[in-house]
């Protein structure tokens, strides 16, 4: 059964294939505008940021699909955010960025929120997955090192928890995979609506 993944994320795909699932990668083209999606919205909270993010990620997806004449099929899309409260903590946008969003994280409890939708024609189905990571306090340098990686970049919160920012994580309650960018259980409850084994 064919299955479009719209998604640039190399984890995500990673995590879909770690199912068993043979997917096409459905990604943008030149000239989309990808991060005006993903720009916040005065008054949004993180819960409706990752569902109208996704939400419209989906609707692009389908766009694209139609657009580029390709066999329909069922579309996976997803979204991850980061928060403390009702600040979200997005993809940084340089450095700097990156340093006040870990220092932000550090020794505390903050919120990963990953949306993942199952598109099917005009018809989405969408899930959110919550999981909670408790940070050990972090000092400067051990901030700066982490930066110079490059691993921050790209990703929602400055880090990835897949990479060295694991030594960073005290504990984690909810999904590691939904944490690394597409929740396994609620990804599989979707796809079994499609008899899809």
């Amino acid at each position: 059964m064919l299955i479009y993944l719209a998604s640039q994320s190399p984890r995500r795909a990673q995590l879909l294939t770690q199912l068993g699932i043979s997917f096409e990668l459905l990604l943008p083209e030149a000239g989309e505008d990808t991060e005006t999606i993903e720009a916040t919205r005065t008054g949004e909270s993180p819960v409706q940021y990752v569902e109208r993010v996704t939400r419209a990620k989906a609707m692009a997806a389908q766009q694209r699909l139609a657009r580029l004449g390709l066999p329909p099929a069922p579309i996976i899309v997803s979204d991850t955010t980061v928060a403390i409260g009702g600040t979200i903590y997005g993809k940084p946008s340089d450095a700097a960025d990156a340093y006040q969003t870990l220092r932000q994280l550090s020794g505390k409890t903050h919120r990963v929120l990953t949306a993942v939708a199952l598109v099917e024609g005009t018809h989405i189905e969408l899930v959110i997955s919550r999981s909670r990571i408790q940070f050990k306090r972090l000092k400067p340098d051990e901030i700066t090192a982490y930066i110079a990686t490059g691993e921050p970049f790209g990703k929602a919160g400055a880090y990835a928890i897949q990479g060295q920012a694991a030594a960073f994580i005290k504990h984690i309650e909810g999904s590691y995979s939904g944490i690394m960018g597409l929740p396994l259980f609620e990804t599989a409850l979707l796809l079994k609506h499609l008899k899809v084994r």
